[in-house]
């Protein structure tokens, strides 16, 4: 028999917008529990770059930028394209309508932030960046929450929702101890995050051969979303995706700069610095950060750089989507092949490796510098091609085919010759979450609210389209209070 306890509100999941929604709970409920499934609190949050774009923010304000959420709400359809027939406007506008508020309850929690940075199409510069790293949301919302009261418990694996006459009142966990219930007399929200590193979804909505391809959280496996699709709740937006994409491995030993511990008196000396000091002083520092596990640029491929595989192969065509190709390659990694050409025009701008947007921009040198890991330089190819532990005569003969080849892309020429990686493919987040109303309760058969029962960030996504930086963080901890705080109303009596 499980161990059973009743408590006021319930919230499933690790990330911000789980934590959002037990402090915004915990100001109006007694007894409000989170239930995370891995050892300790995190989710996809701690993956992130950490931008949260908002408007009429003090640091906006400081710079003289006169803005609104009504011109944010506007300005983030311009990042849909083609999509923008799939995107709910209405949620749009109560992300965009609650993010001033939401910024300045994260500044409330001791989170610091530098900015606005500008990104087109934005009309005014809203993206702003977290210090000194992403780890800061999770450091001091758990602190914050724990003030509060919150019941944090970790190794709670959600396996099932409990319903009773039509209202969901409970979850059933599975723990080290053995199977517990907790009943929830208000509501459960459901804030797990995404479905990046799940097979099974993927593979329903995106395609077998998305189903092959790992995503950035390795825990981001739907498991809210799977929670509530017996009771008749559906996935909107479930093809969509930021991904694949090509990505260099994680270094073996954190970067510097994400081993900082995010106090909040350091953070505001790295505010101050990124202002008042020459960014000379400052370049090395931030290049810890910028040649991480960042996306290399596609203008790599379109200068004439190469992928290639463990064995010396040359497998995808990389002007078309070459990280469809990654996961059936040995290992599921490959390498950047770059000739002398290449890393002289790649060792300035414009020609940049990577980016995170707003930060700095990384160069050859930068890479050679910061990730030895990942950087292999050789005068020859076989000499490349040992250091690799690579065919060498496969190398070879792959390098003069492609030569041979007719078509517009440049040859490889001469050395000295770099590789880059291993790279890899991944998903770095999904749009497919479970449809909302305005209020973040999930809707059942009919569009129907499921009593009980809601959802915040990507679980809770509604068919809301979040492209550009800064939005899913912005949606995670705006959606997160919301939901938290109705599902306390509800068992305060207040809502339905």
């Amino acid at each position: 028999m499980s161990v059973e306890t009743t408590h006021d509100v319930i919230v499933v999941g690790g990330g911000g917008a789980v934590f959002a929604a037990a402090i915004e709970a915990r100001a109006i409920a007694r007894d409000v529990v989170l239930l995370e499934k891995n050892p300790e609190p995190g989710g996809s949050t701690v993956w992130s770059i950490g931008s949260v774009t908002a408007t009429q923010t003090p640091h906006q304000l400081r710079k003289g930028i006169v803005d609104s959420p009504e011109e944010h709400w506007r300005d983030m359809a311009g990042f849909n394209g083609d999509l923008d027939a799939r995107d709910n406007a209405a949620l749009r506008r109560v992300l965009a309508d609650a993010m001033p508020d939401t910024f300045r309850w994260l500044l409330e929690q001791g989170i610091r932030f530098y900015g606005p940075m500008p990104e087109p199409p934005h009309t005014k510069p809203r993206m702003h960046n977290v210090l000194p790293n992403s780890r800061s949301y999770i450091t001091h919302l758990q602190k914050a929450a724990r003030r509060a009261g919150v019941s944090i418990q970790c190794n709670m694996r959600a396996t099932a929702l409990v319903v009773e006459e039509g209202r969901v009142v409970g979850i059933d966990c599975t723990t080290p101890e053995g199977p517990r219930r907790f009943r929830a007399r208000g509501g459960v929200v459901l804030a797990s995050g995404d479905f990046t590193s799940d097979p099974e979804l993927k593979g329903r909505f995106m395609g077998p051969q998305q189903a092959k391809i790992d995503g950035v959280n390795i825990t981001a496996t739907g498991d809210g979303q799977k929670l509530a699709l017996p009771l008749g709740a559906r996935i909107i937006n479930g093809d969509i995706a930021l991904g694949p994409e090509l990505r260099f491995v994680p270094p073996q030993r954190q970067n510097i700069l994400l081993n900082l511990p995010p106090w909040r008196l350091l953070a505001n000396m790295m505010a101050w610095s990124l202002d008042h000091m020459p960014s000379a002083l400052l370049r090395p520092f931030v290049m810890s950060f910028v040649t991480t596990a960042l996306a290399p640029s596609l203008d790599l491929f379109a200068a004439g750089a190469i992928l290639i595989n463990k064995r010396g192969e040359r497998f995808a065509d990389e002007l078309n989507q070459p990280a469809f190709a990654v996961p059936d390659q040995p290992d599921k990694v490959g390498y950047i092949l770059l000739d002398r050409r290449l890393v002289e025009m790649f060792s300035a701008w414009p020609h940049f490796i990577s980016t995170a947007p707003g930060v700095a921009y990384a160069y050859v040198d930068d890479y050679r510098r910061n990730r030895r890991d990942i950087f292999t330089r050789a005068t020859a190819l076989d000499a490349l091609g040992q250091k690799l532990a690579m065919p060498t005569a496969a190398l070879t003969e792959t390098v003069r085919q492609h030569n041979a080849a007719p078509g517009k892309r440049p040859p490889i020429g001469d050395g000295p010759y770099v590789a880059l990686g291993p790279v890899r493919a991944v998903f770095v987040h999904a749009e497919g979450g479970l449809a909302v109303d305005h209020e973040h309760c999930v809707l059942g058969e009919g569009d129907v609210p499921i009593a009980g029962l809601y959802a915040a960030g990507s679980t809770g996504q509604g068919g809301l389209l979040l492209k550009g930086h800064g939005h899913h963080l912005g949606w995670a901890f705006a959606s997160g209070r919301r939901a938290g705080r109705n599902a306390a109303l509800a068992c305060a009596g207040k809502v339905g």
